[in-house]
C-alpha cells in the first residue's frame, strides 16, 4: 500500500451520519489519497470503529472511553484489551478531561479516575493516547506530567482538535504530546499564533467529522476529504510550501504511530 498524502488525525466516519453515503465518502478519500484514524468514543463505539477499520485499507481506530459523551460507562481493562490487541487499533481514546460539559465537581473527579486508567493502559499496552481536553488543560496536564515522571518516553499521544494559546502547546510538547489542528483555523485567526508556533515536527491534521467542517464547506456536514482545507491554511499561517508541510504531517503521523 502506497503512503497516502494527508492523513485525516481524528475523524468519527463510523457514525450513523454516514450510513446514507459512506461509500460516496470513501470514494473521496480513495481519489486524494488519504488515511484516516476513526476514533471509538466507548464500548459500542469503539467496537464499530475497529470492525469498520478492519474492512478499509488506510483506515485505522483508537479505543477508549470519551470524558463527557458516555458518563454511565467506566472503562473496563478486560473489554478494551480485547480491542488494543487488534494490529488496527492504533491509540487508546479518545479520554481525557472535559469541564466544558460536565460542571459537577463529582462528575470531574470521576473523569479524572477513568482518564488515569486509560493512561497506564496506554502505557502498559505501548499505545499512544488521544486526548481530548476541553476547558480542564491544567488538571491534565498536572496529570500527564506525573504520569510522565513514572512512564517516561513511554508515555505518549496527542492532543486533538487543538484550539489553545502557544503557552499551553508548548506545555504539551514538552511531554512528547503532538496537536492535531481541525477545520475551526480555516474560518478564525483565534489560533493562529498557536499553529505558526507548533515545531514542525509536532503537527498533526484532523477534521473531527463529522463536525466543524473548514471553509468553504462550513456548515454541512464534514467529511475526511476536507481535511485537505485545514492543511492549505496552516501552510497559509506558517508561510510555507504546502507540499513540503504535507509531507510533514504525514511523517509525524506514522512517526506518532510508529510504536502502535
Amino acid at each position: 500500500m502506497t503512503a497516502p498524502d494527508y492523513i485525516d488525525f481524528h475523524c468519527h466516519i463510523h457514525f450513523s451520519r454516514y450510513d446514507n453515503d459512506r461509500d460516496e465518502v470513501l470514494k473521496h478519500m480513495r481519489e486524494s489519497n488519504i488515511w484516516a484514524i476513526v476514533v471509538g468514543t466507548d464500548k459500542k463505539q469503539s467496537q464499530e470503529a475497529l470492525e469498520f477499520a478492519k474492512k478499509h485499507e488506510g483506515i485505522y481506530a483508537t479505543a477508549g472511553l470519551h470524558p463527557a459523551d458516555n458518563t454511565k460507562e467506566s472503562f473496563e481493562e478486560s473489554f478494551y484489551e480485547t480491542l488494543i490487541s487488534d494490529d488496527k487499533t492504533v491509540m487508546v481514546g479518545e479520554c481525557g478531561l472535559d469541564y466544558y460539559h460536565i460542571k459537577e465537581k463529582d462528575e470531574q473527579a470521576r473523569q479524572r479516575r477513568e482518564f488515569e486508567k486509560q493512561i497506564d493502559f496506554a502505557v502498559l499496552h505501548g499505545k499512544p493516547l488521544m486526548l481530548h481536553v476541553r476547558e480542564a488543560h491544567k488538571d491534565a496536564l498536572d496529570m500527564l506530567q506525573s504520569k510522565k515522571k513514572e512512564f517516561g518516553q513511554r508515555l505518549r499521544g496527542n492532543v486533538h482538535f487543538f484550539t489553545e494559546s502557544p503557552d499551553i502547546a508548548k506545555r504539551y510538547y514538552d511531554l512528547n504530546f503532538t496537536t492535531s489542528f481541525p477545520g475551526v483555523i480555516t474560518f478564525t485567526q483565534e489560533y493562529d499564533d498557536t499553529v505558526r508556533y507548533a515545531p514542525s515536527d509536532m503537527l498533526l491534521s484532523e477534521t473531527d467529522s463529522p463536525y466543524a467542517a473548514p471553509v468553504p464547506y462550513r456548515g454541512k456536514r464534514n467529511e475526511p476529504s476536507y481535511v485537505i482545507e485545514v492543511v492549505k491554511r496552516m501552510a497559509d499561517i506558517r508561510n510555507e510550501n504546502i507540499e513540503t508541510l504535507k509531507e510533514q504531517l504525514v511523517e509525524n503521523a506514522m512517526r506518532v504511530l510508529s510504536r502502535a
